[in-house]
């Protein structure tokens, strides 16, 4: 199929991948999509997370840091995390009852290694691995891929991406709504009453999963990789002067747009706050207690600093992994009170899938050369086209 073909048609049927900074696995799903822009209509037809092998996880947390994250590593697992990329693609096509040959498009987001953003006049950057034309000679389908490099070309953060699919899913005329991810990084999308697609607000509020995730793995040496239903943060009291001393961090208190990740809030992020506990006699429990309460706060403050003024939140949507524990989700819900909190589940949305249903929806936009529009989330310039090409 030439790409004007491809451009014309519609519906397609488009596969989205995704490895969020947490990288657990990756998402893939498989989207039937109508139209484009903010006529776009998805229809998540299947999804499923494909988990890493445990010796390609660890190679690629080697990455994540610059004292290990070298040329030759980086080069040589670009290419097979491409590998990985195309058979999770191929597993969810199957587990949709379809054929490759039957799918239109890929849009991959890849993995992102390492996150740069803007400051002081300086443009930001990151780098995602998982190569692209790797994806496109093993499922023999076009893919898109490299999303976020437009935007920062014209200044703005590349992120978050999110706020698109949440403005399709979730706009309401008359109710204002925080769309908040709890996955490795939180990150919310304010959509005002009756919002236009220029009005939508968002930003990453602070660490979500990242610090919890890295405490558990330390304490237990990498046999648990998460708190299972927030049983260690139940079991632990919240260290009140800990607490505020992480809270001073000045990222918090930043105006958006702003975006953060694992580089700054990850595995040596977690070190030092274990080190700080043990100067407090803290028990492993207490800093996961500690760092729970820490989404919990950055999240509930930033809502007070940054939205209220713009007029308030009637209802919170949660997603991503954290909204599945259930300690994360009642401490955030006694924060915000009154506002109700609620899941995407409740509105009929695979939380898990929205973010590779967001690369499907950005690879569709990309073939039709629809421009991103989101540049108040982001604070780029101007709206650019996101993402690569490259044929089947």
């Amino acid at each position: 199929m030439t790409w004007d073909a491809l451009r014309a048609k519609d519906p397609k049927i488009v596969v989205g991948l995704i490895s969020g900074t947490s990288a657990d696995g990756i998402d893939a799903a498989v989207v039937r999509i109508h139209g484009r822009g903010v006529a776009t209509r998805p229809e998540l037809i299947h999804f499923t997370t494909v988990p890493y092998p445990e010796a390609d996880r660890r190679e690629l947390f080697a990455l994540f840091s610059p004292q290990t994250g070298t040329v030759d590593r980086i080069c040589a697992l670009n290419v097979r995390l491409g590998e990985l990329f195309a058979a999770a693609a191929l597993e969810a096509i199957t587990g949709a009852g379809l054929r490759p040959s039957g799918v239109d498009l890929i849009g991959s987001h890849g993995q992102t290694i390492w996150h740069i953003p803007p400051e002081d006049g300086r443009s930001g950057s990151g780098l995602q691995i998982g190569e692209a034309a790797v994806i496109a000679a093993r499922t023999a389908i076009p893919v898109v891929a490299d999303f976020r490099a437009a935007d920062l070309a014209a200044g703005g953060h590349g992120a978050p991406l999110a706020p698109y699919v949440d403005y399709l899913l979730f706009r309401d005329p008359a109710r204002a709504r925080a769309v908040q991810n709890l996955g490795g990084i939180g990150n919310v999308t304010y959509l005002p009453r009756g919002a236009a697609v220029d009005q939508v607000l968002a930003f990453d509020t602070g660490p979500s999963n990242t610090v919890i995730n890295a405490l558990v793995e330390a304490a237990t040496d990498g046999r648990e990789e998460f708190d299972r239903d927030g049983q260690i943060a139940a079991s632990g009291r919240v260290d009140q002067e800990l607490l505020e001393g992480l809270l001073r961090d000045p990222y918090f208190g930043a105006p958006p747009p702003k975006s953060t990740g694992r580089e700054r809030y990850g595995v040596q992020y977690a070190v030092e706050v274990i080190a700080t506990g043990r100067v407090r006699g803290l028990s492993h429990a207490d800093l996961v207690a500690t760092a729970t309460r820490l989404t919990v706060e950055t999240i509930a403050r930033s809502y007070r600093a940054f939205l209220d003024p713009r007029g308030g939140v009637d209802e919170v949507i949660l997603g991503g992994g954290g909204s599945r524990n259930p300690v994360l989700r009642r401490w955030l819900s006694d924060a915000l009170a009154p506002v109700p909190v609620r899941t995407h589940e409740e509105f009929g949305i695979h939380g898990k899938a929205k973010e590779a249903m967001l690369f499907a929806i950005l690879a569709n936009d990309a073939v039709a050369g629809h421009p991103w529009s989101l540049t108040s989330a982001t604070g780029s310039t101007r709206g650019a086209v996101l993402g690569k090409l490259v044929p089947a």
